[in-house]
This record gives C-alpha cells, sequence and structure tokens, in this order.
C-alpha cells in the first residue's frame, strides 16, 4: 500500500523546509505543529540522524468538514509532512488523504479526502516545479 507521495528538493534543508509551509499554505493548510525530530531524538535518545522535521498540516475547511462526517478522524489529523535532509538536497514526504477514507471507511469522508488529496499533490507538484 502507498501511503505517501514525495518529492526530491535539490535545496538546502532550511530552504526546503520553508517552502514546504508555503507550498502547503497556498493550499490552504497552515502549521499546526513542527517537530524537530533531529533534535528530539538526540535529546532523549542520544541518536544522531540528519535533519528531519515532522510539520502537522491542517486544512481547517477540510478538517472541519471530515469531522462533522466522521469525529473519530480526528485521530487521523493533521496530515503529515515530513521534511528530511538527504545527501543531496532534502525530501518532502506527505501522507496520501485517501489513506484516510481507506482507514476510515465512511463513504462522506472519500470527497474529502480526494480533495485533500489533490490540494497535497498540488503543493508537492508546485515544490517540484519551482525548484527546476
Amino acid at each position: 500500500m502507498i501511503y505517501e507521495e514525495a518529492v526530491a528538493l535539490a535545496m538546502p534543508f532550511e530552504e526546503a523546509l520553508a517552502r514546504t509551509k508555503e507550498a502547503f499554505a497556498a493550499e490552504g493548510f497552515g502549521t499546526l505543529t513542527e517537530i524537530d525530530v533531529q533534535a528530539t531524538l538526540a535529546a532523549r535518545t542520544g541518536e544522531q540522524i540528519g535533519r528531519y522535521v515532522i510539520v502537522g498540516a491542517c486544512n481547517p475547511e477540510l478538517a472541519g468538514r471530515a469531522l462533522q462526517a466522521e469525529p473519530r478522524v480526528g485521530v487521523l489529523l493533521p496530515c503529515n509532512v515530513v521534511v528530511r535532509e538527504t545527501p543531496t538536497g532534502a525530501v518532502v514526504e506527505a501522507m496520501d488523504p485517501g489513506v484516510m477514507a481507506t482507514l476510515v471507511g465512511t463513504e462522506a469522508i472519500r470527497p474529502i479526502a480526494d480533495e485533500a488529496r489533490r490540494r497535497v499533490g498540488d503543493a508537492l507538484e508546485h515544490l517540484a516545479t519551482s525548484t527546476r
């Protein structure tokens, strides 16, 4: 099962993170949370990894519609977007919102997930094409 979409970016990590937030904001997603996984692992376990941030992105209009259709869907929100450092720049990975519809099994969620999937895909496409 494919549960994420990804795009590789040939740019410094900090620029990739900033552009990711901008691309998702252009599609109506705000940043609810930002988890610095590299710092958290280093502080709590001593493990050293490359730069890795999880952005908790949320489109309030879509989230509200989804919660109205199925209140339990909140366990799958917000949409996690990962920005991680690679030897050639960064990779941005986002959960496929279609997975939400599959897991929940409530038919009313499907059109909401489809719209979220389109918006996530558009944000990733914007990232991919704006760096060429």
